[in-house]
């Protein structure tokens, strides 16, 4: 159990249900070059859980990351805000999302929206969007212009 590490306007039951939603989607994602799996989940502002994986392609940069994938399920379903994020990737060191999606998750969290790293059998360490991607550019920038 997850246990406090997600903000805590978020239940224990959907922080639970995050970690297995993304645990989920690590084991789904594709990943024939890397070997390196990665499942992310979201919960949005309706109480949803939205989950992607990485999806590598054959001309690399083309891939996708868990976390985009996950952001694209969520604004498919009409979710516009994140409340919470775990990323689940393999044993060993945590992962935490990529610059690009440190970006993306950007757009759609408050500064304060905790992300928590995760692994098939281990519960990593939670850090702030804001700790991620401190004085990150985002909507509120373009809003005085």
């Amino acid at each position: 159990m997850v246990r406090a590490m997600i903000q805590s306007a978020v239940t224990p039951q959907q922080q639970e249900a995050l970690l297995q939603a993304a645990r989920a989607a690590r084991a789904r994602a594709y990943a024939p070059y890397s070997n390196y799996r990665v499942g992310a989940a979201l919960l949005d502002e309706q109480g949803r859980i939205h989950a992607g994986c990485n999806v590598e392609n054959a001309a690399y940069p083309q891939g996708t990351c868990a976390e985009a994938s996950a952001l694209g399920a969520m604004v498919l379903a009409g979710g516009q805000r994140v409340q919470a994020v775990v990323v689940a990737g393999a044993s060993g060191a945590w992962v935490t999302p990529c610059g690009g999606c440190r970006q993306r998750l950007r757009e759609f969290c408050a500064p304060e929206v905790s992300i928590l790293s995760a692994s098939d059998e281990q519960i990593g360490p939670s850090r702030s969007m804001g700790q991620l991607l401190p004085e990150g550019f985002g909507p509120d920038h373009l809003e005085s212009a």
